[in-house]
């Protein structure tokens, strides 16, 4: 009996360190995803390769949590013109699996967010991301990666009004490296 109990707690304590080893951080090279949007077109993280990814990995029912910040970043890119478009993209992708919501209402979210922020919404539809990137169930996630898809920053929840200041900063010097 001791020894199926020691074996037990060796297989729980082995998960748990895979699980918590697997979880996406700063510093790690992003593994790549293959999403579809709305229309059907498959998209990966070489659709936009050599540019800067500003990566919303979004629960349907937090959409407008992030709102402040990427209300900043459109700012920065359409206004100020601070961020050049050739050098950076910033998307979403949805969480489907996270969401009591339809996929037919979900779409038709994403399809208002996309014309507000002229950006491309992809969908996943089994939490593949989440699962492989270690991010929070029903949240909203920020991930941005650099060029060579290593992640510098990682944000999960609402990101405070008084660090968009310094992400905009980060985002700008990494589109000029």
């Amino acid at each position: 009996m001791k020894t199926y109990f020691l074996f037990l707690t060796l297989l729980l304590t082995g998960s748990l360190l895979q699980a918590q080893s697997s979880k996406l951080k700063v510093g790690d090279k992003a593994s790549d995803w293959e999403f579809k949007d709305a229309d059907g077109i498959v998209h990966t993280m070489d659709t936009w390769k050599g540019k800067v990814l500003q990566v919303n990995y979004v629960d349907p029912d937090e959409s407008d949590l992030n709102d402040p910040f990427n209300d900043a970043i459109d700012k920065a890119v359409d206004v100020d013109k601070i961020i050049s478009k050739d050098h950076f993209k910033g998307f979403g992708i949805v969480d489907c699996e996270s969401t009591w919501k339809p996929n037919g209402l979900i779409r038709l979210i994403a399809r208002k967010k996309a014309e507000k922020y002229e950006t491309t919404i992809l969908f996943d539809y089994d939490a593949v991301l989440q699962e492989q990137w270690g991010l929070p169930e029903d949240s909203y996630s920020v991930i941005i990666v650099d060029k060579n898809r290593v992640v510098r920053a990682l944000y999960k929840g609402k990101i405070p009004d008084s660090e968009i200041p310094e992400i905009i900063k980060l985002i700008i010097e990494l589109t000029k490296e």
